[in-house]
């Protein structure tokens, strides 16, 4: 079998369009910042301003078109690539047919979403925002890739070690392919002879299997202990500011390496940590039931006895590893990131949470509430957090921004996670002794924690500005 171009059979009919077009896109882009500057700093003359001003008007113009010109001949590529035969199919065509499941999910979501957005509330509205809605097509689809990654690899990502394939360019052919084995590599092969397109997708599982769960469980133990210490104040808000500020002041990197050495791992420490850690979700929610059911008993059990009893069987199997069913349990390595990130994550959702209860705890309907003579944790869980959502609901997408950062430079160190692991952060180091001869097997992972952490910074800004007309 020959290697395999990037384009393909399509590639001679789109490259010269997509090369005019990104020139004119970058030319433009020149221009514009050229007027800018020269409307800055220049003298104005009689009607050179209104001169500039539509000359800057024509190259804001010639950008936006040129852009869409630039995004639709990359829609075209993937979807020719798709439709393409698979003779005719270059490494584009190849992985975006890969990915098919997920852009079938992407279509699906966001037809959905946009036909019954007005009943969604601020999910609804995130559709109105250009930013977010691109913010959220990067997101789920990492999402979706992580959920369909069984289907989209071409390779086993950690057992599947091929002769002849070591630090290989994209595209290349295997030399004796077997039955139902895929005949390439499609971004090439890395240090240890694996397949670098296996390994990105199976890491995205990986990221978005610690990152979101790690970050939620930071966000249940700053809740829980935030909101009571900016309501109730005095000394137990003095005692856990001091507490959270302790931990912030300790140098992130370094708590990281003393959490991972082999003598703090045997002392239990990490273990120790997990089973309080675990301990604030089964925690938050009974409290949560109980405040908000107070006065009809039968109701409020059957929410707390379920909460106990799945939350109970969750952390036995999380948090001790003595999940009776056999079904629940974290392997050591994941579970030692796991409780770092999160105790790493806790201080400042705790701040952040804080300074918005001391803000909302002063307005009317605090004070209504009180004088109906509603109980503290009612207030503070029923009309004091849900009015704080839209800046929690913005943070927490920075912050799994921030903790798939964290991951990936904890792989980059080889902390935790095991050295076979997939994910982007040991890829990368695994890839960066030869970066310079052979780059796709750090570049691959690489782009794709830039791509992951720009769609959830979009979102972020989306949901922000949707948040504050809400």
């Amino acid at each position: 079998m020959e290697p395999l171009t990037w384009t393909g059979a399509i590639g001679p009919y789109l490259n010269p369009a997509l090369g005019l077009a990104v020139a004119v896109l970058a030319l433009s882009i020149l221009t514009h910042a050229g007027l800018a500057i020269a409307r800055l700093g220049g003298v104005a003359r009689p009607g050179a301003g209104a001169a500039g001003s539509h000359a800057a008007a024509a190259a804001g113009r010639v950008t936006r078109w040129s852009l869409f010109a630039v995004l639709a001949l990359i829609v075209i590529y993937l979807v020719a690539g798709i439709v393409a035969p698979v003779e005719a199919k270059g490494i584009i065509g190849r992985i975006s047919t890969r990915f098919l499941p997920v852009w079938i999910a992407l279509a699906a979501t966001f037809a959905l979403s946009i036909a019954f957005k007005r009943r969604l509330g601020l999910y609804g509205n995130l559709f109105d925002n250009r930013v977010g809605m691109i913010g959220f097509a990067l997101v789920m689809f990492w999402v979706y890739s992580a959920l369909f990654a069984d289907v989209i690899v071409t390779h086993d990502p950690v057992g599947d070690v091929i002769s002849g394939m070591k630090n290989k360019a994209p595209g290349t052919p295997l030399r004796s392919p077997g039955e139902g084995v895929y005949g390439y590599y499609l971004l090439g092969g890395d240090a240890l002879a694996r397949d670098v397109f296996s390994r990105m997708v199976a890491g995205a599982r990986v990221v978005l299997t610690i990152a979101p769960a790690a970050t939620l469980f930071a966000f249940m133990v700053g809740i829980t202990l935030g909101v009571p210490a900016g309501y109730l104040g005095g000394r137990f808000d003095t005692a856990l500011s001091f507490v959270a500020n302790l931990v912030l002041a300790f140098p992130v990197i370094l708590l990281f390496f003393l959490l991972v050495t082999p003598e703090i791992i045997a002392m239990g420490v990490p273990k120790y940590m997990a089973e309080v850690l675990f301990l604030f979700p089964v925690v938050f929610l009974v409290i949560l039931w109980n405040s908000r059911f107070h006065t009809r008993p039968m109701t409020r059990n059957i929410h707390v006895g379920l909460t106990v009893l799945i939350g109970g069987w969750l952390y036995l199997g999380l948090a001790w590893d003595a999940d009776p069913l056999g079904l629940v349990s974290i392997p050591g390595g994941v579970l030692i990131v796991f409780v770092s990130v999160v105790f790493v994550n806790s201080p400042t959702v705790f701040r952040i949470v804080r300074g918005l209860t001391l803000d909302i705890r002063t307005r009317d309907y605090v004070a209504a509430a009180q004088t109906r003579g509603e109980g503290a944790w009612y207030i503070m869980l029923w009309e004091i957090l849900p009015n704080a959502r839209g800046p929690l609901l913005v943070d927490f997408c920075l912050r799994i921004g921030y903790t798939t950062i964290l991951l990936g430079t904890l792989g980059f160190f080889g902390l935790g996670l095991p050295p076979d692991s997939p994910d982007w952060g040991t890829s990368i180091n695994a890839g960066r002794g030869l970066l310079q001869f052979f780059p796709f097997p750090p570049l691959v992972p690489a782009v794709a924690i830039m791509s992951l952490v720009l769609g959830l910074n979009l979102l972020a800004d989306g949901l922000r500005e949707e948040s504050l007309k809400d």
